[in-house]
Order: C-alpha cells, then structure tokens, then sequence
C-alpha cells in the first residue's frame, strides 16, 4: 500500500518512537531514501521498514486493503486514489476486485516502476496507474474514493484539500484519523483501524425554508452553522424559534428534525446542490416535498481551515 509508520506498536510506543525519528531527521533522510532494495535477479523490491520521503513502508495485509475499499463502498463507477501508494497493492487492489479505475501518488520512482509492473501482471494495467509525484503538490480533485495510511500530522496537512473536495467523495484511512473531523465510521480488522468520512457538502449559512402543514405553507428563515459533517441551527417561524435536532450531513444529503406552529415533529431529508435543498418532509407517515434557498454567501465551514497548532500538537500527547 503506501509508506507509513509503526502501527502496531502501542500508540504510545510509536508515537515516541516516531517523534524521535522526525526530530532527528531520519523520517526524511534523502541518504535513507535513496537506498534501493532489490532481489537477487536484480528487480527491485520494497523492504518493509524502509524509509521514505515523509514515513517508512509497511505493508497492508490483503483483508484489511479489501476492508477499505469496502468501507468505502467501492463501485465500477468510482475513481480511487492513494495518497502514497507505496507498491500499489490498494489501486490494483480496486481495480481487480471492485473493477474500478485509480491512480496512485507515490514520491518514491522505483516503487512507481514496481507498482506499474504488478498492475500489468494483475492484468489490470488499464485501470490502474501510477505517478511519481508529491502528494502535498498533487491534483487529487477527481477522486471519488481518497485512502491512505500516513502519519497523523499528515493527515492534518491534507485536511484542508480534503475537504475541499466534491461532497460525498469517500475518504478511507488506515490506523490513523484526522483530528477533531470525527469518522463518518470505523472498522476494526484485527488489531488495526480503518476510518471513514464523507466529505460534507456545505449548509451553513441562512435558508429560506419552505414545506407544507395544515394552516398552509410555512415559509421559515432558517440559520445554520457547521463544523465539519455536523450542524446546528435555528428556525424563525412567525411567532416563536426552534431549534433543529437530529442533525447530520452525509456527503451531499442533510437531515435534520424540528417541531413544526402545529406541534408536530417533521423530519426532513434533502439533498444539497449548491445554494439549494430538494428533499422530502415527514410527520408521521405523512410525506411531502421541501425546498430550501439559501440566502447570502455559503460561510466555509468549521475545520476546513489549516489545522491550529495544538491539534496537531495534541495527536502526539495521548
């Protein structure tokens, strides 16, 4: 898969361990980097443990690849990159199983080479294909599926690009997270980790909210304010304010519930395009349709900015 860390160390262990190994410039030793492994017929091929550009490599083990790609709902339909692709084995992996299309951002050019020869000998060299490049200086914004398995500060790094990206594009990590952007959801294979979000489309901001009840339509002014997939927020309605609850963003689809001038609790499920909500509104087993306009610029949403310097601190202080 990608170059990475020690993750099966206890978390403390590695933290120490790889916090030294950075502060002594080992993690990017251009002297480390440059070493080329290679088997006896003169091939090159990786050596778990080796350095790299930012991290060492370590292999994934195959059911815990598979588990990502799962986690992330894989389809034929879906274009997957790798942030450090290392020798490839998630993009081959995505292709030979899930029949989609990817493409793998790797720094080092000999695992590159290595990557393009087994994407040929898996008979999926049409699909898969590999660039030597610097992730942080890539063009990653036509993936609909984003893995890696990078340190954590990394990961912060990234944050921003991530979630600048198209919503709904899954993103998958292995054993390390992204700080306060809580997962969406999170596996477990063996003693390791795997993390999913959903890169949320933007709500925040005020909405002219409209949806049918008995006394006639409601038109609402609805005031929003997120911090990543969650929100809250309030709605004006003639003669009192309430509150939302049951609030959520999953990619570009929103949900949220609120009790209505006649006393009833609706639910409301839309999806966002834009400046724009279309959805459907429910009371009981009632169902009718909703809009929601919003008003105004969409504000960026909370921790899509460059991480703060103590998040980034905290993550190696647990």
């Amino acid at each position: 898969m990608t170059l990475t860390d020690f993750s099966y160390m206890p978390r403390r262990s590695f933290l120490a361990r790889s916090g030294a190994l950075a502060a002594s410039g080992l993690l990017v030793s251009p002297a480390l980097f440059a070493q080329k492994p290679a088997t006896p017929g003169g091939a090159y091929e990786p050596t778990r443990g080796q350095f790299g550009k930012d991290v060492i490599w370590i292999p994934s083990p195959d059911t815990l690849v598979t588990r990502m790609l799962r986690l992330a709902n894989t389809t034929p339909q879906d274009y997957v990159i790798d942030l450090g692709s290392g020798d490839g084995k998630i993009v081959i992996a995505a292709a030979r199983e899930f029949n989609a299309q990817g493409k793998g951002i790797e720094y080092n050019p000999d695992l590159v080479e290595l990557s393009n020869r087994r994407a040929q000998a898996s008979g999926v060299g049409k699909r898969a294909e590999f660039e030597k490049a610097d992730i942080f200086e890539s063009d990653f914004s036509r993936a609909t599926v984003i893995t890696m398995y990078l340190l954590p500060h990394l990961n912060l790094k990234l944050r921003p690009r991530i979630m600048a990206l198209k919503p709904g594009t899954r993103v998958v990590s292995h054993a390390f997270n992204m700080g306060r952007w809580v997962p969406d959801e999170t596996s477990r294979v063996g003693t390791a980790s795997v993390y999913l979000w959903l890169v949320p489309a933007n709500v925040g901001g005020d909405w002219e909210l409209s949806f049918p009840q008995q006394g006639g339509p409601a038109d609402v002014k609805l005031s929003l304010a997120q911090t990543f997939q969650n929100f809250t927020g309030e709605a004006r309605f003639k003669d009192f304010s309430t509150s939302v609850r049951n609030q959520k963003v999953a990619g570009d689809r929103v949900t949220f519930s609120l009790t209505d001038e006649d006393g009833h609790l609706r639910r409301f499920e839309g999806q966002v395009s834009g400046d724009r909500i279309n959805g459907s509104v429910f009371e009981d087993n009632k169902r009718a349709p909703f809009t929601a306009r919003r008003v105004g610029a969409a504000p960026a949403i909370g921790g899509s900015g460059p991480a703060p310097e103590n998040e980034a601190d905290s993550l190696y202080s647990e």
